[in-house]
């Protein structure tokens, strides 16, 4: 984290396009898209934060992608045939980096 003179919040450098991580990021988000999640940009520009979907016969799966920062989540919810008052129920629900929160779901199966 950089202080910038005369800003009292603290702000995260940026991460370089080239950068390991986020290649590793670009590659779990194709791996992510292979295994049937489909994203969009929530805000302008094209750093904008990402949202994915996927929804299976027992799934409801969404990532929250906000960049490298400790923004990123992503919730788990088991679907029934019953209507549950309040929504689905979350099983597993990730948050932290954007590696961190792709390399957990990675593990989710369809």
């Amino acid at each position: 984290m950089v202080l910038l003179a005369g800003h009292s919040a603290p702000r995260v450098a940026a991460m370089s396009p080239d950068s390991p991580e986020v290649a590793a990021a670009k590659r779990l988000l194709d791996l992510a898209k292979a295994r049937g999640f489909s994203f969009q940009r929530v805000a302008l520009g094209e750093d904008g934060p990402l949202l994915g979907r996927r929804e299976t016969v027992d799934w409801q799966d969404e990532i929250y992608l906000a960049g490298f920062a400790n923004s990123c989540s992503a919730i788990r919810r088991r679907r029934w045939s019953l209507v549950v008052p309040g929504g689905l129920p979350v099983t597993e629900r990730v948050s932290g980096s954007a590696l961190h929160v792709l390399r957990r779901v990675a593990d989710w199966p369809a």
